[in-house]
């Protein structure tokens, strides 16, 4: 039986007492048109790509990097744990740490070697790199992995996830690329990496790239309440472009989470500490159970990173904690140079209906890190999730966010990105722009772009190239 019609049997058999199970059961055959339109393409670069009136994404934004560095009014010892987590967060890990560096943990299964890696462009703490580090780490230390078909030098750096299982339950979980297999550090383990060939077969293989991390103290600190006066704000407009959106929520205390592509996680902490264990294969004292637990391939205690005790009492703070600091007091990227052509850009942007959900800003609240308190952080995102059509749609369900379900990506850093979209598929702003346009089907609804792209398609050439210029200006 084919892994659809196992989905559409478990459908079947579940829909009196799971009707949304039942619904996002049917597979479609999207996923696979997705994954052969990703894997036979050349990679784009945002090089020029015209679109249909002319306009082309301008390119990365050359120059020194807008972001990475400090949040203002740190003191002394406030900088120096920022400093301490930087360091943490671009050391290399290794299985035993036996291989030249402090770090340990690697594995058994991994996606890569350090959180750096990922979160590289335009400056530690961004997104993918123009070349990627999982090439490399596939074979490192005498690694014995088979790089997947879908990860490409200078492509996307790219995790995968299995909507369904095999045998058609739903499965939507990161399903790591490599394994330590073979490397020197990791004598007598032995395991296999995912058939990622069968999966791509059966349409059930998508991908997330690394969301970039600039201003997410800032983030953090924007209220429940802020964010949902923002939600609540020009009704009648949201409506008439087909606009709704809400929040992701903790299933515990209610409250809105708002870290990652679908906004499942609650804190930066929570953030770290589940990306330490998934990508890295790292376990703490937040995720504290290795992913594979296949004999022979436990070198090590756990967790393997957790606090340090000193004899005199004294306790130093976990990688992860080290992670959190870092990313917390990570500044909010600094826009390039305004241009007539950038004004005009942003005034069409507004007129369109970008910043409906593209919040401009939002202003924090009282932290106890006085540089996060009532700070305008200038996000370009609402931090919503909203239903984004079977074209985007992932099949995976996080939270309250159903399978075509995203939040609202910030903008800002947006120029000097290389990729675009969850998954990586362009680097190209107008490929962008027309991906968010979808027609619901059966499983989905159209999307609630589509008035919005409707409206950019009715600009002049000069319009949507100075609205390019503009996102290209953040």
């Amino acid at each position: 039986m084919s892994l659809k019609a196992k989905a559409l049997a478990q459908a079947g058999a579940h829909s009196s007492s799971h009707p949304r199970l039942s619904v996002l059961l049917l597979l479609p055959a999207l996923i696979f048109l997705l994954v052969a339109a990703v894997e036979g393409a050349p990679e784009n670069k945002g090089s020029g790509t015209l679109s249909s009136g002319g306009a082309k994404d301008p390119g990365v934004r050359g120059g020194a990097p807008g972001a990475g560095t400090p949040i203002a009014g740190l003191s002394s010892n406030q900088l120096a744990f920022f400093n301490a987590g930087l360091t943490n967060f671009e050391e290399i890990d290794s299985v035993t740490g036996s291989i030249n560096n402090t770090g340990n943990g690697l594995g058994p299964r991994f996606n890569a070697e350090s959180c750096a890696q990922c979160h590289a462009q335009p400056a530690v703490g961004g997104t993918s790199p123009s070349t990627n580090p999982q090439i490399a780490d596939a074979t490192d230390q005498g690694a014995d992995n088979q790089v997947p078909s879908f990860i490409t030098l200078n492509g996307p750096v790219r995790e995968a996830r299995f909507p369904y299982t095999f045998t058609g339950q739903v499965d939507g979980g990161v399903h790591d690329l490599f394994t330590i297999t073979d490397r020197v550090d990791a004598p007598g383990c032995n395991i296999q990496q995912p058939n990622f060939t069968e999966a791509a077969q059966l349409g059930d293989l998508i991908f997330r790239i690394p969301t970039p991390l600039f201003g997410g103290g800032l983030i953090e600190e924007i209220s429940d309440a802020t964010i949902l006066a923002n939600m609540s704000s020009n009704q009648q407009q949201k409506h008439s472009l087909g606009i709704g959106g809400q929040p992701n929520t903790s299933a515990n205390d209610g409250t809105i989470t708002r870290f990652g592509w679908k906004a499942q996680n609650k804190s930066l902490e929570v953030f770290s500490g589940e990306a330490y264990n998934i990508e890295i294969g790292v376990t703490n004292e937040l995720f504290n159970t290795e992913r594979d637990q296949t004999p022979g391939c436990q070198f090590n205690a756990t967790p393997e990173d957790a606090t340090n005790f000193d004899l005199d009492g004294t306790a130093l703070p976990s990688d992860v904690i080290r992670f959190k600091m870092f990313m917390t007091m990570l500044d909010q990227p600094t826009p390039g140079q305004s241009s007539p052509s950038t004004q005009r850009g942003a005034q069409d942007f507004t007129q369109i209906g970008c910043a409906l959900c593209h919040t401009p800003s939002m202003t924090t609240g009282q932290s106890t890190i006085s540089g996060l308190s009532n700070v305008q952080a200038n996000l370009y995102s609402d931090l919503l999730l909203h239903h984004m059509g079977p074209n985007l749609a992932d099949n995976v369900l996080q939270g309250a966010a159903a399978g075509d379900q995203f939040r609202t990506a910030p903008l800002w850093g947006l120029g000097q990105r290389i990729f675009f979209l969850h998954d990586g598929r362009t680097a190209d702003l107008v490929q962008t722009i027309q991906a968010h346009a979808s027609n619901g089907n059966r499983q989905y609804p159209s999307s609630e772009a589509n008035g919005v792209v409707n409206n950019y398609n009715k600009l002049t050439t000069s319009q949507q190239q100075d609205l390019l210029n503009f996102l290209r200006s953040l």
